[in-house]
């Protein structure tokens, strides 16, 4: 699971804005990162573009998912993942994300920001902070935990049903050594009775 880009987009009348972005490219060779970087920008202004105002949307590409987030203020928020990543969490980290940027950036540079004009920090954060989501969301945490346990609990089951075999088998040795040793011990005492006679 990995988180690729994070951008906070404005959705203009005419185009839309990029106003800030995070980038992890560290996994694409070191020639392609800026080629990757420019790609990420510009698919996340088409589909910021192509999004309606306070709408929610995952668009899958190749092994990628785009996960876009469009408030009815026109300030949007994309998070490019690989396919693995949670998208609940994906959504979360886009409302906090706007949420932040709103309360820190002022409203009337939203239209005319730029990356070079806007200053908010955060982003990167933000973006090393989600790479595990099970570290950053507690429901993420809660729900590992609890397939962890399931995982436990399916293989002790297991381990139980395959005890309960071996013990059948022992019962089953047991019962037939019981015929076998009653009848040992029928011949012994025929044998013991015919010497006792003489």
């Amino acid at each position: 699971m990995k988180l690729y880009s994070l951008s906070v987009l404005y959705k203009g009348d005419p185009k839309v804005v990029l106003l800030q972005a995070a980038y992890d490219v560290s996994s694409f060779s070191f020639f392609q990162r800026s080629s990757v970087q420019e790609f990420m920008t510009f698919t996340s202004q088409l589909i910021v573009e192509r999004s309606a105002k306070g709408s929610r949307a995952s668009v899958k590409e190749q092994e990628y998912l785009c996960h876009v987030y469009v408030r009815n203020d026109s300030l949007a928020g994309v998070v490019i993942a690989d396919s693995e990543y949670p998208s609940r969490v994906a959504f979360t980290l886009l409302e906090k994300v706007l949420d932040d940027f709103s309360k820190q950036v002022d409203r009337i540079k939203w239209p005319v920001g730029s990356p070079a004009t806007i200053h908010y920090t955060a982003l990167d954060g933000y973006l090393s902070a989600y790479q595990n989501p099970r570290e950053a969301d507690p429901m993420s945490k809660v729900q590992a935990e609890l397939d962890e346990t399931k995982i436990i609990l399916h293989n002790t089951m297991e381990s139980l049903l395959e005890r309960g075999e071996k013990i059948d088998d022992l019962v089953s040795k047991s019962e037939v050594l019981g015929i076998h040793s009653k009848a040992f011990y029928k011949t012994a005492r025929k044998q013991n009775s015919c010497c006792a006679v003489m």
